[in-house]
């Protein structure tokens, strides 16, 4: 049941109807159910796998705050790794059999693991981290244990971030189901809002864009390097418009009931440097590893070569978290590369920093710069196999920039496509400033958005590409 579909909507209105017909008492149970609903429309078997880690991590939950000591700490270890071993499992079985059994072929070791194409859960990484917060919280004393079993349950499962996040702490979420949510028109507006731009991110900007994008990288060795920079171009937009407008759509939802989620992207493209990029994009993701892999690992309280060598391993296995393929973790290990390079530059020439400059021009070589760095790295990110990576490169630099652009869309397409992307970036630089009463202004601006989106709208019911994680 993907977001941008018919019956995602019926279920969300339904859901929502019932939610604010319900008693108080009653609305936690609903919301549970719905869940549970929610996820088995994907893979109904895997509710089972769910459940268990949910009683092992609220059991877990309970010991962790009734134990001190060594028992605390083991007790933290088999939540963690009843997680760690279902992602494992589920998530990377496949990649390390099968790179072992390379390098057991290559070195001629006679053992040969079985390898298993296990279908991933949807969403398992995502939830997976939420519940894995909640146990390191209750560890570090800064949440307690929830009894209610129920509670916890939908926690884990509250369905508009169950799939692609945001990931929530407790600290943020759990008090949020005991509240009586009234209804309030004035929320429930701006709820509504926040879907629609969601909506319109991915049906009309990302699936347009990828109509672009996708039929390029199917076909790499007959692009020519203008096609390549075109789709390279148009796939930092596609990702960002498609993440983000899940991210805006699960917001929205869950404010019309009443839940605050919090704020996963804040205008990436803007970015000034890659610290930067990352303070703004996936923005629940970046502070999870900050907080507890980065800091764990001592930040930046210790030495300077081992202060980088933990941004390294955050961003790798950030890459890693991504998909159990070498080409993520070529990703984040970019990522961590561009940030010591910015880092060692801001220490030999601290006058150089980007947030040293004033003027508007190298502000704004900035911002390209670094668009460039990401739009880069975002390459590796959309292409898995090594093989179509050198014909990429190879194209791009052999390839002819005046060969006539050959990808699915005409010349208007083209231009519609980079209307909606300088559209939508000027509308990230200067939403700060736009003042404007969305309560007052409702019907004008979700009629503008719904006549937007049922005109230009691709309504080909593809999936939000971080499903996939």
């Amino acid at each position: 049941m993907v977001f941008n579909s018919l019956q995602f909507l019926v279920f969300f209105g339904i859901v929502t109807s019932a939610y604010f017909l319900l008693a108080h008492k009653y609305r936690w149970a609903l919301l549970l159910a719905a869940s549970c609903y929610f996820y088995m429309a994907f893979v109904p078997i895997y509710i089972g796998i769910l459940g268990l880690t949910i009683v092992i991590d609220y059991f877990a939950g309970i010991y962790l705050e009734r134990f001190q000591g060594g028992a605390k700490k083991i007790f933290l270890g088999c939540s963690l790794l009843a997680n760690l071993g279902v992602l494992a499992i589920f998530k990377y079985y496949f990649f390390f059999t099968d790179n072992f059994n390379f390098l057991a072929s290559y070195f001629s070791i006679p053992i040969h693991f079985p390898v298993l194409n296990i279908l991933l859960p949807i969403g398992l990484s995502f939830h997976t981290f939420q519940a894995m917060s909640y146990t390191i919280e209750v560890y570090r004393g800064k949440q307690k244990a929830e009894r209610n079993f129920g509670i916890y349950s939908l926690y884990v499962m509250f369905y508009p971030q169950l799939v692609a996040g945001p990931i929530e702490r407790p600290q943020n979420l759990i008090h949020q189901f005991y509240e009586k949510h009234v209804w309030d028109t004035a929320r429930v507006k701006l709820g509504l809002l926040q879907m629609m731009q969601g909506f319109f991110k991915k049906v009309v900007i990302a699936d347009r864009l990828a109509m672009v994008v996708d039929p390029a990288y199917a076909n790499l060795s007959n692009q020519s390097s203008l096609n390549l920079i075109i789709a390279s171009i148009f796939y930092s937009f596609q990702i960002y418009c498609d993440f983000s407008g899940y991210s805006d759509i699960a917001i929205g939802a869950s404010k019309v009931m009443g839940f605050k989620l919090m704020n996963n992207f804040n205008a990436p493209y803007t970015a000034k440097s890659i610290p930067d990029f990352w303070r703004r994009w996936h923005i629940s993701l970046s502070t999870w590893f900050k907080d507890y892999v980065y800091f764990s690992l001592g930040g930046n309280r210790v030495s300077v070569p081992r202060w980088y060598i933990n941004i390294m391993i955050v961003f790798i296995l950030s890459g890693f978290w991504h998909g159990a393929s070498w080409n993520f973790v070529i990703w984040g290990a970019l990522h961590g590369l561009f940030q010591l390079m910015g880092l060692t530059l801001n220490r030999i020439f601290p006058n150089l920093a980007a947030d040293e400059q004033k003027s508007a021009a190298g502000v704004w070589m900035y911002r390209l710069f670094t668009f460039l760095l990401v739009t880069i790295a975002w390459v590796f990110f959309r292409i898995p196999k090594f093989g179509d990576i050198q014909i990429y490169f190879g194209q791009l630099t052999r390839g002819s920039m005046l060969d006539p652009i050959s990808l699915a869309f005409n010349t208007s397409e083209l231009l519609f496509s980079i209307l909606l992307i300088v559209g939508l970036y000027l509308y990230d630089f200067k939403r700060d400033k736009i003042k404007v009463d969305s309560v007052k202004l409702f019907w004008p601006i979700i009629s503008g958005l719904a006549f937007l989106i049922y005109f230009f709208g691709v309504f080909n019911l593809k999936q939000f590409i971080y499903f996939q994680f």
